[in-house]
Formats: structure tokens, sequence, C-alpha cells
């Protein structure tokens, strides 16, 4: 059984032996290793620290970047809304224009075709009388063809004119 029970001098020499280097440990090796997990928890602290500012800062974009899209939306909207008040009014000008162009070329035809129609009843009027002047001047000569009817014709004038 002696091999459970340990020797009294051997764990004296194991006891001195762990204090001695607790004691080493201690004094050498905590201190770096305390303060070395400190600075490690105080890295982690800030860098949770920084992400949660960061989370902070980019919902603060996200809601300025919406902000900002409604805007743009907003002034495409009253844009487009111009631009369409713009078109109609445009249109509508052509219109009135068209309507302006339409109404005075029909006016200008409308002379055009009051005046070559003066034209025609004018050209006509002088080949009426021309022609009227011709049979008259036939029916005329195959009257006066013989002697008597010239005289007859000539003493009628002269007596018209001697009562004038």
């Amino acid at each position: 059984m002696d091999i459970l029970l340990p020797d009294t001098g051997l764990f004296i020499f194991q006891t001195v032996a762990f204090l001695l280097l607790l004691f080493l440990l201690g004094k050498f090796a905590w201190k770096p290793i305390l303060s070395g997990l400190k600075e490690r928890e105080e890295t982690i602290e800030n860098a949770l620290l920084s992400a949660e500012q960061a989370k902070k800062d980019m919902e603060a974009l996200q809601a300025d970047n919406e902000k900002l899209l409604a805007e743009a939306r907003s002034e495409r909207d009253s844009i487009l809304k111009e631009a369409m008040a713009a078109a109609n009014t445009i249109k509508e000008e052509a219109k009135e224009e068209t309507t302006k162009i339409t109404a005075k070329m029909i006016e200008d035809a409308k002379s055009t075709i009051q005046n070559e129609k003066r034209a025609a009843l004018a050209d006509v009027k002088t080949q009426v009388a021309a022609l009227s002047l011709e049979i008259t001047e036939k029916v005329i000569r195959k009257q006066l063809s013989n002697q008597k009817a010239q005289e007859a014709l000539v003493d009628e004038y002269v007596n018209d004119l001697n009562l004038n």
C-alpha cells in the first residue's frame, strides 16, 4: 500500500515547489497575463461600442437615405406634373395656331374663289356682249340689205335727234 500514500519528504518538496512556482507566476506572469486580459477586454468592449455606434450611424444614414429618396420621388413627381402641364399648354397653343392658320387658309381660298368667280363673270359678260354685237350686226345687215329699209332707219334716227 505504499504506492498509494506519498512520501512526506516528497510531499513537502512538491508543496514547496508548487508554492515557489505559484509565487513566481504571481510575481512575473499573472500581472502581464491579467493586464493582457484586461486590455483585451477593453479592446473587445471598445469594439462592441464602436459596432453599436456604427449600427446607430447606419440606421441614421438609412433614415436619411429614405428621407432623401422620398424627397427625390416627390420632386420627380412635381417635375413630371410640370412637364405634363407644359406639354398640354404647348399642345393647346399648337391647336389654336393650327385653327388660326386653317381659318386664314379658308378665308384666302374663299377670297380667291370669289375673285376668280368675278373674273369669270366679267369674262362671260364680255363674251356675251361681243356675241350680242355680232348677232345684232348680222341681224341689222340682213334687215338693211334693201335701200328702202336703210332710208327709213336713217330718217327715224334723224327724227329722234331733232326731238332730243
